[in-house]
Order: C-alpha cells, then structure tokens, then sequence
C-alpha cells in the first residue's frame, strides 16, 4: 500500500479521468498514486509540499506530478476559517498508463508519448504553454465520454510534449513510494509544522509528533526531504514571512516575529539564503 492511500473516484480501467474540486479548501494530507496528475489552480493560495520541495502555489499556475509522488496542495490556514467564506477551485487529469496495456504504448506513434512520460518522476510547474487554450481543453473533459474523452486527454497531452516547459521542482528522485506507515508519520509532522511553525519548537517536540527518538527522527526527516528539520523549519516560515512581505502593511521586525523568529538579524540571514534577496528587497520586488 501505499502513503496515505488517495483513492480516486474512477473504474479500474479509464485512461485518462477528469476531476473538479471545488470547496473551502484542498485535500490536505500527504498522498500519492499511480497516476499521473495535471493540477490546474483556479483559486486558493497554500504551500505545495514534494519531496525536498516547499513552496507556495498561487492561482493561474499548473503543475504536472509524475507516477507516485507524496505531495500535498496545503491550503493557507485562513482558508479553514468558515467565516472567511473563501474558495479553493482546482481542476484536476489523471493519466492511468496501464490502463491501456504495454501494447498500446509499444506501438509507433506512442513511442514519444511513452518516452515523455516515463521521464516524469517529481513535480513540475509548466511555463510556457497557452494556460486559457490548456484549461480550455481540460475543462472540456468534463463533458466527453468514450473515445471522445480518451481523444481529449491524447490531445492535453500532446499540449503539454509540444508546448510546455516543465520547470523541475524537487530535485531529489528518492522521495517516491514511501510505505504507508512512513507517509502517516510524515503527514502527522507536516501538519503539526504548520500549524505551530510561528513558535519555537524544540527538536523534542517535533520527534514526539513523529514517535520517535531525538536520532531516529533527524534520520527519519533528513531520509525524506534531503533537509535537516532546522532548515525545513526555516524555510516554511520565510515561505510565511513572503506572504506577509507582499499583502500586510507591518515592518520587516514585526513580519520577522510573527513567522517564529526570535532575532531579526537571523531572519535576515536566513531570507536572504533561501531567497537570495533581503526581506527589503522582496517586498520591494513584489
């Protein structure tokens, strides 16, 4: 089995499956799967959390996720209040490559298709490619059935061959197909950083979440983003310190505060290494 097992609403045999979600906020706990996933963003903004990859993701972006990669689209926490009445908008393909057997990715004209796709093993954001023509197509799965819908999703991905530029975001191959007791865990820790990344947690604390040992915990976490909990930590909260940089009207000491550092020199610093721009400069920039 697999982390947190995602089970998408489909038959065992569908090629390619259209997906809409629309409510407060995104699923929110590390999954992977089998197929292959186009994302497209229609509303919400959150942090995208793959592998060794932490970054933010904002409307108007696509992101295209190879076979059985944990990832989780965590929407920003304002998103869970209901009195804020905000949306979350996503539209959502799903390619089962062994739903249609090896002899049909075996034949000729499949080869190109076949060599793009076994190539896809992290995440990607797309550039470059026509976003209203791509979401057109896209949206227009909803409606298709039979080899109507299989032609449409041939034709998204020849889009995505012919057009796009996939921009890599995790950079470490060895984050795929972790056992479903190491995805729990894993998720258990990644909820609890995001809730609590605005104070001081002691290393303790964090392998308590994950029931483990001050050791096997740094090795567990290390083991499975490539970073050590510090630097992690650090940069969930300047992901934060960038939100508020562009849409509050606070100083660069109260922003500092605010995401869970204790020294704004330190925060500086470790801006401007995650960055490679001051705090100053970002909000400038933005």
């Amino acid at each position: 089995m697999k982390v947190i097992p995602f089970k998408i609403p489909k038959s065992s045999r569908e090629f390619v499956r259209f997906q809409e979600d629309k409510q407060a906020y995104f699923y929110d706990k590390l999954h992977q799967h089998p197929e292959i996933q186009l994302s497209c963003l229609l509303e919400g903004e959150g942090k995208l959390i793959v592998g060794d990859y932490l970054g933010r993701f904002q409307p108007g972006e696509l992101y295209l996720l190879g076979r059985n990669v944990p990832h989780v689209f965590r929407s920003d926490q304002v998103y869970y209040a209901p009195e804020n009445q905000l949306n979350s908008h996503s539209m959502l393909v799903f390619f089962d490559t062994e739903a249609v057997g090896h002899a049909f990715w075996e034949t000729e004209e499949m080869q190109e298709a076949r060599r793009f796709l076994d190539t896809l093993n992290g995440c990607y954001r797309l550039k470059g490619i026509a976003k209203e023509s791509l979401i057109r197509e896209v949206q227009q799965l909803k409606g298709r059935n039979g080899l109507d819908k299989v032609l449409g999703g041939l034709q998204i991905l020849n889009m995505l061959m012919q057009e796009a530029t996939l921009e890599r975001l995790n950079l470490d191959d060895r984050v795929q197909d972790l056992s479903e007791r190491e995805g729990r865990r894993m998720d258990r820790v990644l909820q609890f950083l995001v809730q609590q990344s605005q104070r001081a947690i002691p290393l303790e604390e964090a392998a308590a979440v994950a029931s483990l040992s001050k050791e096997a915990f740094c090795r567990f976490f290390k083991e499975r983003t490539r970073k050590t909990f510090t630097a992690f930590l650090n940069e969930m909260r300047i992901s934060n310190a960038c939100q508020l940089l562009l849409k509050e009207e606070t100083s660069v000491a109260s922003v500092a505060y605010e995401v869970g550092f204790s020294n704004l020199s330190h925060f500086n610093r470790v801006f401007k290494n995650v960055t490679g721009v001051s705090p100053r400069a970002y909000r400038k920039g933005g």
